[in-house]
């Protein structure tokens, strides 16, 4: 491509953005070339700030400009219920649909000893320190249907026995409306497993 050596630097930062190939990253950077300099100037200030001010919670590792996250701050959530969740984007998911009020516990990571991400590598000693420290009575593992995420589901639950403490998981199926010969074999399996009564 025959851009200046600004633009293509600015398609190639764009590139490493997930979900960003080659055409896109060039509409992009010849689409910011046409924003205002206010624009722009708010735009490079929120990348840096996301680098500089976002931190991670002391309490549940979620995404956070403070010690604490808004969510363990908020007194009007359950805070004895915890989702234990893979990621911080799986916290905003849940935030989106809008019916759990409990607080959250972000992992980030599975078990995956192929990957060499093993227990200590991700975060349920201080899942298992909050639960011994807080008044926390259920725990709900709310983390991908996959053989990683059984591993850590599994996993966490062997070290949570002898605990006084409620183990839940959230129900993986089949989605409203969804032609069954299209739904793969885990899916059905897990769908199966979690049948509930009529």
């Amino acid at each position: 491509m025959n851009y200046p050596k600004t633009i293509r630097n600015l398609i190639e930062c764009y590139k490493k953005l997930p979900g960003i190939g080659e055409k896109t990253a060039e509409r992009m950077a010849l689409a910011s070339m046409d924003l205002s300099d206010e624009i722009i100037g708010m735009f490079s200030s929120s990348l840096i700030d996301v680098k500089t001010k976002i931190k991670r919670c002391s309490i549940c590792h979620h995404l956070t400009e403070e010690d604490t996250c808004m969510i363990c701050n908020d007194p009007t959530r359950n805070h004895t219920t915890v989702c234990v969740v893979e990621e911080p984007r799986n916290v905003i998911s849940f935030e989106k649909v809008g019916t759990y009020h409990g607080t959250y516990h972000v992992l980030d990571g599975l078990i995956s000893p192929l990957d060499g991400i093993n227990p200590e590598d991700i975060h349920i000693d201080s899942l298992i320190e909050r639960i011994k420290k807080e008044d926390i009575k259920e725990i709900i593992l709310a983390v991908r249907p996959s053989i990683e995420g059984e591993t850590t589901a599994l996993y966490i639950s062997k070290k949570l026995e002898g605990m006084d403490v409620v183990v839940s998981k959230i129900a993986h199926g089949i989605p409203l409306g969804a032609d069954m010969e299209y739904i793969d074999s885990l899916t059905l399996g897990m769908a199966l497993e979690d049948r509930k009564p009529v």
